[in-house]
């Protein structure tokens, strides 16, 4: 069969913007912390870019996208990406090569667990990442891609996700929820942020990025490809505005850095609903994002969860709210391969949306403790308070950011 090289080279494109929302992370992570603290966030995350795409090409693709166990896990017929060759086509309606989907969703393996650091900053051992992080794909991101996206059981019950409020930023967050309560408070204070150009500069290229992430998502250029891009700059930009407006009110100033998160939080929210709701869902799904995340954040502060970077706050209820919320407003006016959601009688694609997200979020957060606690018996998870008050950067890396 014939490639579509429209599709194909949208694909590429949308690939690469995924691609660039990790070093995006980076930076927005970086930007949070204080000074003696920012290469070792940062290096997180470049470390998921190489360690995941490892084990997405040895194992990875596989489990998440060839044969199915018990409706959970794929299997190993395509481990190391076995029998894939270069004049193989994704399928019929795209007609893109399989290889570019497998580059696509491999740059969403690398960017979800990388989401998680910014709960634990300052105070998680390289090497223990490091084994949470294989770790944590193999037992939470590659069975939730499966059960999601790759004819798992979710799927076939009529679970929709379009670019991954289940999949990528419910399990995230409620993973880093797990990780803030077992790893406890900092015990050094911890001056940040330190930049926030920096931040400014990441919340830009996750922006931008994004755009691949959502309207990548339809696989193909079409109306739903388009309709996806408009709905989440819509959302992030009510969110941001949302943000900013409480924020000046109880802050008395229009505070920069809630502008950024408040966007950040409106492009979680949008990202499973994208390619399914109408404009105007978009516009009230960035609105609730704006208030709901801004809320979470407070609460999180009153209860002393050090979730340092508000990855819980962000990423964990948006993207749980996200899913809510396309259980809700999702209509086959837009996307007929979609669903109808409550608003148009659809009260039985709420309920699967609703009971999969909550479902999903308890089995991130129990494995992701859970896993914390094995690899503790290991190596030490927690840095020492002496490699705290030195800084991550020189204690564990023995470089500055800042000379």
């Amino acid at each position: 069969m014939n490639i579509d090289t429209g599709n194909t080279g949208f694909m590429l494109l949308a690939t690469s913007l995924v691609m660039l929302m990790t070093p995006g992370l980076a930076f927005f992570y970086g930007g949070l912390v204080g000074r003696k603290n920012t290469l070792a966030i940062m290096i997180q995350s470049y470390l998921s870019m190489s360690v995941t795409t490892v084990l997405w090409y040895l194992v990875g693709y596989s489990l998440c996208f060839s044969g199915d166990v018990m409706g959970i896990i794929g299997n190993l017929d395509m481990a190391c990406l076995r029998g894939i060759t270069v004049d193989m086509v994704f399928n019929e309606q795209n007609r893109i090569p399989l290889m570019v989907f497998v580059a696509y969703q491999m740059m969403f393996a690398i960017i979800t667990p990388a989401l998680i650091t910014g709960a634990f900053t300052n105070r998680v051992r390289f090497g223990a990442y490091l084994i949470f992080l294989v770790l944590w794909l193999l037992l939470v991101y590659f069975p939730f891609v499966h059960m999601v996206w790759g004819g798992g059981i979710l799927q076939k019950w009529g679970v929709l996700d379009f670019a991954g409020g289940i999949v990528v930023h419910a399990i995230a967050g409620m993973a880093a929820l797990a990780s803030v309560f077992y790893v406890g408070r900092r015990k050094v204070k911890d001056h940040g942020p330190h930049s926030i150009p920096l931040v400014a500069l990441g919340t830009g290229l996750l922006w931008f990025g994004w755009y691949g992430f959502n309207a990548g998502s339809e696989l193909r250029v079409d109306a739903v490809t388009a309709l996806a891009f408009l709905n989440t700059d819509v959302s992030a930009s009510f969110a941001a505005t949302v943000w900013l407006i409480i924020d000046w009110i109880k802050e008395g100033k229009p505070k920069f850095l809630g502008l950024l998160t408040g966007a950040v939080a409106g492009l979680a929210t949008i990202t499973p609903a994208a390619g399914y709701v109408t404009t105007s869902s978009a516009v009230i799904i960035g609105i609730v994002a704006g208030g709901v995340c801004y809320f979470a954040v407070m609460l999180k502060n009153s209860l002393k969860w050090d979730d340092a970077l508000d990855v819980w706050g962000v990423h964990g209820v948006g993207g749980t709210i996200g899913i809510i919320m396309l259980g809700i407003f999702s209509t086959t006016a837009v996307n007929s391969t979609g669903a109808n959601g409550l608003m148009f009688g659809g009260v039985s694609f709420f309920l699967k949306e609703t009971i999969a997200v909550i479902g999903a979020s308890i089995y991130a957060f129990v494995f992701s403790y859970v896993m914390l606690v094995i690899i503790n018996t290991v190596t030490p998870v927690k840095v020492s308070e002496i490699d705290e008050e030195a800084g991550m950067d020189q204690a564990l890396h023995g470089e500055e950011a800042y000379l």
